[in-house]
């Protein structure tokens, strides 16, 4: 019987890789050596992107704990010290830092960041990387399942870290209010950070939690018949508002009532038992505040969807009372839910906390004179230039007063909890051309939603939810993403600043994360990752 070594070169493996070395007999059909140089092959080549990023479940980004840290890092002193340094913020950039630092001016130049994405399912080598290449590792999917600080400490200090930076590089935008505040939690995270540390995890603590999720679990399982008649008759706002919307000159005053997801309004209190001047469902709208707390605005800015686009609507409170409880079920309908909904109190006390934080409270202490805080290393650069360090030190101290009583790890809660509240917090944009339009538009993507974006004034024209998509598919030769909606709606595009993988990519991995419990948090279900990511290139 003949034998042979053969020597195979295989392009996957990169330019540079040696050719693979087989032996075959003269009885080995051509089939076996096919199958022969996959699996030589696969000895040879990088596991996919998706499992080299086991560096995240070392660092405790995706914990597996240990004495309250990963067990990967209790091994030495010195593991344990590196373990310690990443779950610490790192001190307050120089403002000369800041301002060499690339920084997108428009919406199209942060379409192009997201052209850098590398792909998931195939491997680093053959994707162009190489030995000391240096790689920038960032949460891409905003979806973050159960955060609790005594397991999540690496993970928390790096989320802070990719939050203070979008908003130091003006990557979301902010209002002034809003940038005092980041400005005084960072201050005071780094005061703190030198002193404090996250709470370590305790097996005993982690038990104890456990049983009191059950518990929790137990008695909303529990509802006695007051509760009942409650959610049978389920809760409304009703008040008076005012109304701005571009057909009213103005704003006017109505009687308004919040009913399941939908707004309406009459002339008067007198009249709402007669048909509503007008109804709107919030259902899959885009709700986005619109506030100053020192000149006393309350607005709330909706975007509601209609046959020939979005119709954009103001409503103004009186005060912030009335506007935190009408904004808090403004959001619960957005996402198809309503006042009966058990997080309504819990999202009406987030709006009054973060109003609260945004008052100016001026005090005679010392600490607003405080000349050591650095304010131009706090806020972005169109503040820097917008405002001496002596007049934004005693707007940075003000908002500090409101926060200077959190621990670590209630303030990186709540810097992160204000960003996750910015109306552009997880957008990923990608420039696109609609099939049959002529024009380049921004199709902005969420966790749970596709926004089609007007590049030209930045308007939003539609939006579709997720849970309401039958499916998508790529045309992989074309390189069009072509998406099927309840409704008989359908859409297509092809992408300009990036490749369509990274638009599917982006869908599927989203996809994935909302199939996704707490129970399951913490197994990853790899391959219906890849289904749903990884195109024809997973199959």
């Amino acid at each position: 019987m003949a034998a042979w070594d053969l020597s195979v070169s295989v392009e996957e493996l990169g330019p540079d890789a040696p050719p693979l070395k087989i032996s075959v007999t003269s009885d080995l059909h051509i089939g076996g050596v096919i199958l022969k140089v996959v699996e030589k092959s696969r000895e040879s080549m990088s596991d996919v992107l998706f499992r080299r990023v086991f560096i995240c479940a070392l660092a405790g980004i995706i914990p597996k704990l240990a004495n309250g840290m990963p067990a990967f890092f209790t091994e030495t002193p010195e593991t344990e010290a590196v373990y310690k340094m990443l779950a610490v913020s790192q001190p307050a950039p120089a403002p000369e830092t800041i301002a060499k630092l690339y920084r997108s001016t428009n919406i199209t130049e942060k379409a192009h960041i997201n052209s850098r994405w590398l792909d998931s399912s195939r491997s680093l080598l053959q994707q162009g990387v190489k030995e000391n290449d240096k790689l920038l590792l960032r949460f891409k999917y905003y979806t973050f399942h159960d955060i609790s600080p005594q397991a999540d400490a690496v993970r928390l200090t790096q989320l802070y870290e990719q939050a203070r930076w979008a908003i130091l590089l003006e990557e979301i935008e902010c209002t002034e209010e809003e940038m005092m505040v980041f400005a005084a939690l960072q201050y005071h995270i780094g005061k703190v950070s030198l002193t404090e540390q996250f709470v370590a995890s305790c097996p005993a603590m982690d038990d104890l939690d456990s049983a009191l999720q059950c518990l929790e679990v137990k008695m909303e399982g529990e509802s006695s018949a007051d509760d009942m008649l409650e959610t049978m008759t389920a809760p409304e706002l009703h008040d008076y508002l005012k109304i701005f919307r571009l057909t009213l000159k103005g704003y006017k005053q109505y009687w308004f009532t919040f009913k399941d997801t939908t707004i309406s309004y009459f002339k008067s209190k007198e009249e709402s038992c007669k048909e509503p001047i007008q109804q709107m469902n919030l259902k899959g709208c885009e709700v986005a505040p619109d506030v100053s707390v020192a000149g006393q605005k309350f607005c709330i800015r909706l975007l509601i969807p209609g046959p020939e686009g979005m119709n954009e609507v103001y409503l103004r409170c009186e005060h912030e009372q009335q506007y935190s409880r009408w904004m808090a079920a403004c959001r619960l309908a957005s996402k198809g839910k309503t006042l009966a909904d058990s997080s309504f109190s819990s999202e009406v006390q987030s709006i009054q906390s973060f109003l609260a934080m945004q008052k100016t409270t001026p005090s005679t202490n010392a600490a607003q004179t405080d000349e050591s805080i650095n304010t131009h290393s706090l806020v972005s650069p169109r503040y820097q230039k917008k405002y001496k360090p002596k007049q934004l030190t005693p707007r940075i101290l003000e908002a500090y007063q409101n926060v200077a009583q959190l621990s670590l790890t209630d303030a990186i809660q709540k810097f992160l909890q204000i960003w996750q509240a910015l109306p552009d917090f997880g957008l990923s944009y990608i420039v696109v051309r609609f099939k049959g339009c002529r024009k380049d538009e921004v199709l902005g993507i969420a966790n749970n939603r596709l926004i089609r974006i007007d590049l030209s004034v930045g308007d939003v024209v539609k939006t579709w939810r997720y849970n309401t998509m039958r499916q998508w598919n790529v045309n992989w030769d074309i390189k069009q993403v072509a998406i099927e909606f309840d409704g008989n709606v359908n859409i297509a595009f092809s992408c300009v600043t990036a490749d369509c993988k990274i638009v599917h990519e982006y869908i599927g991995g989203y996809i994935f994360m909302s199939t996704r419990s707490r129970e399951q948090s913490n197994t990853l279900n790899e391959e219906l990752f890849h289904k749903l990511t990884g195109g024809h290139e997973a199959l």
